[in-house]
């Protein structure tokens, strides 16, 4: 198939994405769609659909590769918007589309409280609201902002987790991260894991040095029926909260 060069700022191009924001806007309302809060999203995908339109005379999903079978143009899985996959599967199942465009509302507003919660953590701009810190307290890996924010918000009884550490004891006594529940070191794991008495139903959030050890720590727990296991990813040298020592 020859490359097809397209001008996106001529009026052939501009025209056609015109009727495209048009078309997706009527998918959005014959399926109660909502689009994406990311409105670049929205918009790289309309672009992307409106180019194939221009290119092969199809709303092909922009996502997937189009290939010529036959003499014809024919996406993979025969994605053509709105993509049957998405309407059967992903929608169902996910809340949004493999593009991206399309979510459901329950979806959208969890993403706009994401991003919400996301622009507070890394810009200090405000504390966690309940609902942000219990959303947070989910994630299975968390950077020093995010952990930071967790600390905050327990300290305001918004949220209740444990935090471990599993480094050794010299590395305790050289600087912890302040409050920090329970030292479980590596090398002893499971006879200090007993002495630690964790619920295996309780938010729990591990971090070592740099976020290897605590990551390996995290995956035996979760090999062990521990539910709600959150890691520091970069460990305690991304935490910018206040270090014990």
């Amino acid at each position: 198939m020859s490359i097809i060069k397209i001008d996106i700022n001529s009026d052939e191009f501009q025209t056609e994405l015109e009727k495209t924001v048009k078309f997706t806007d009527k998918v959005i309302e014959q399926f109660n769609w909502v689009y994406n809060p990311q409105a670049e999203v929205n918009e790289g995908v309309q672009m992307g659909l409106a180019r194939n339109k221009m290119m092969y005379g199809k709303r092909f999903c922009p996502c997937f590769m189009v290939e010529e079978v036959e003499g014809k143009p024919k996406s993979v899985d025969d994605r053509i918007c709105p993509c049957k996959p998405a309407i059967e599967k992903e929608m169902p199942e996910d809340g949004v589309c493999h593009c991206g465009i399309y979510c459901t509302p329950e979806y959208a507003e969890k993403k706009r409280a994401e991003m919400g919660m996301e622009e507070a953590i890394h810009t200090h701009s405000r504390g966690l609201t309940k609902d942000e810190a219990l959303t947070l307290l989910d994630q299975r890996e968390l950077d020093g902002d995010e952990l930071a924010s967790l600390m905050e918000a327990r300290e305001l009884n918004m949220v209740q987790f444990k935090l471990v550490d599993v480094r050794e004891h010299m590395e305790w006594q050289m600087g912890h991260i302040k409050d920090a529940d329970k030292l479980v070191p590596t090398s002893s794991f499971f006879a200090a894991l007993d002495d630690a008495k964790l619920n295996k139903d309780e938010n729990i959030i591990l971090y070592c040095h740099v976020g290897s050890r605590s990551a390996h720590c995290a995956r035996i727990l979760t090999d062990m029926g521990y539910k709600k296991i959150g890691n520091l990813t970069y460990g305690i040298v991304s935490y910018g909260g206040e270090i014990e020592r």
